[in-house]
């Protein structure tokens, strides 16, 4: 004979309480069957004398039963009642508290989580002088959204479905338009292959180019992004120093001759600025060619060139057949955007479509069909014309506030590109002090020695781009003390990117 329980362990629903009766009926009840006040296979009062006991409805009691049976927890047999579910018995009881359960990574698992240790993409909004941060109110929202307005039905419907891993084909095609007249890199739209930003196009280059223990040659100081991208696909990341050339490929090679890909920032190095000399670049297909490796160019600020002759792309050159050229449009639109792409060799394309494919199937149709949109129609060119206007004046704005704060002690020498300036202090320097300092007075201030593997260059970056001029101008002005100390203790007063 099934045991009957004599009452139903439950209360009156709470007065007050927003939540629904059924609800809150249904929730009594699951907990005294998980907590073993009802017993498995316990007969369960009628329905009738359950709404009495509680105080409601008999449908507010039906209701929360039949969701009990759907869920399993329940079991009716008709003639004969309701009962709890006999499968309960193998939970102990008050066991069904919830623990905290110790996680257990995989060995790649672990690696991966350890990259917090190293590096960690910044969540607080951001203040001056952070890097990286574009201007995000002059962007057009309101012609982006009348653009998604205009995206006919059929084309709505399209974009609705699944779509190609590679990218929607109208955005790779002016893509592939604006690289040729921008950047001087002619490639064909099926080499382009849409991403969520650099980010991730640099997490595919090392899933599929680099097995564990590769050695990666990356530039010292560099971007910690790159290097988290890496490890996290259990590469080695090797520092290469730079100099006013930028990375010395043969340096590099002599020290590192197991590297099978070297990562770069040739027309705008994170985070000193410097441009890569032409000879440089050459040596550095050269290498590629001779050993078999791959060069990934990422175009860091390719965009922001002020100056009336621009720098073309590496991945422009004749001799760029093994480079995988990355960019996005974090900086040139919004970050908030994600989308991105890499330009792969041909015989590359698809095997990075099917990992595209296997990571997040594809990115979201509606945004690259806008995109493709917007810079079909010129829209892009537009903006970024109005940046390029507008970034170096901020910056000269930065520049003379700098040397007012500081009597002229510091003074920031003009640079045509880019959207940050350097202040490089002696090698060494505990340039991370100051820096903390300066966060406690409300300013995100970075050291370079965050960016630093072995590099023993120190100093301070300042990022003006995303920022008003009367921001910029409270900024300098609640670090003023800390500017002046700077200037003194650095002993030299100007950027180390030449203009």
């Amino acid at each position: 004979m099934p045991r009957r329980a004599k009452s139903t362990p439950a209360t009156a629903p709470a007065t007050g309480d927003d939540t629904p009766l059924r609800l809150q009926v249904y929730r009594q009840l699951r907990s005294a069957i998980e907590q073993g006040s009802l017993k498995p296979g316990a007969r369960l009062p009628p329905t009738r004398a359950q709404a009495q006991q509680l105080g409601v409805s008999r449908n507010t009691v039906l209701w929360a039963m039949e969701r009990l049976r759907a869920e399993g927890y329940v079991l009716a047999h008709v003639g004969r009642g309701s009962f709890v579910a006999p499968s309960f018995g193998a939970l102990p009881r008050g066991k069904r508290v919830a623990r905290a359960v110790a996680p257990v990574l995989s060995r790649r698992g672990q690696a991966i989580a350890d990259i917090a240790l190293r590096w960690q993409p910044p969540l607080q909004a951001a203040l001056p002088f952070r890097i990286g941060a574009p201007e995000v109110e002059s962007f057009p929202y309101a012609l982006w959204d009348r653009l998604s307005r205009q995206v006919p039905a059929a084309e709505r419907r399209a974009l609705a479905q699944y779509l190609d891993p590679a990218g929607w084909a109208p955005l790779r095609e002016a893509i592939a338009q604006w690289l040729w007249a921008s950047r001087g890199l002619r490639c064909d739209p099926a080499q382009v292959l849409v991403c969520s930003g650099s980010q991730q196009a640099l997490d595919l280059i090392g899933r599929l180019l680099l097995d564990p223990g590769d050695e990666v040659m990356v530039e010292d100081p560099g971007y910690p992004g790159i290097r988290a991208a890496l490890l996290g696909q259990g590469a080695v990341a090797r520092p290469v120093p730079l100099d006013e050339q930028g990375l010395d490929i043969a340096q590099g090679a002599a020290r590192w001759p197991r590297a099978k890909l070297v990562v770069a920032t040739p027309g705008c190095q994170f985070p000193t600025g410097v441009r890569m000399s032409l000879p440089r670049r050459l040596a550095l297909l050269a290498w590629a060619r001779a050993h078999e490796g791959w060069v990934v160019e990422d175009d860091y600020d390719g965009e922001f060139q002020y100056g009336a002759h621009r720098l073309p792309a590496m991945g422009s050159l004749l001799q760029a057949e093994r480079t995988l050229y990355v960019g996005t449009f974090s900086k040139a639109l919004h970050p908030g955007l994600r989308l991105g792409f890499i330009v792969l060799p041909p015989a590359l394309v698809p095997a990075f479509a099917v990992a595209r494919a296997v990571a997040d199937r594809h990115a979201p149709g509606d945004q690259q069909a806008v995109l493709a949109r917007f810079i079909g129609e010129g829209h892009l060119l537009r903006h970024l014309n109005r940046m390029r206007e507008l970034y170096p004046a901020r910056q000269a704005a930065l520049r003379r506030w700098l040397a007012e704060a500081t009597d002229g002690a510091l003074q920031l020498a003009p640079q045509d590109h880019g959207l940050h300036l350097l202040h490089e202090a002696r090698a060494g320097a505990a340039d991370h002090l100051l820096s903390a300092r300066a966060l406690e007075a409300g300013v995100m201030l970075a050291p370079l020695s965050r960016y630093a593997i072995e590099s023993t260059r120190r100093g301070w970056l300042f990022g003006y781009a995303g920022y008003d001029e009367a921001a910029l101008q409270r900024a300098v002005a609640a670090i003023a003390p800390l500017l002046r100390r700077m200037a003194v203790r650095s002993g030299t007063a100007s950027s180390t990117a030449p203009a």
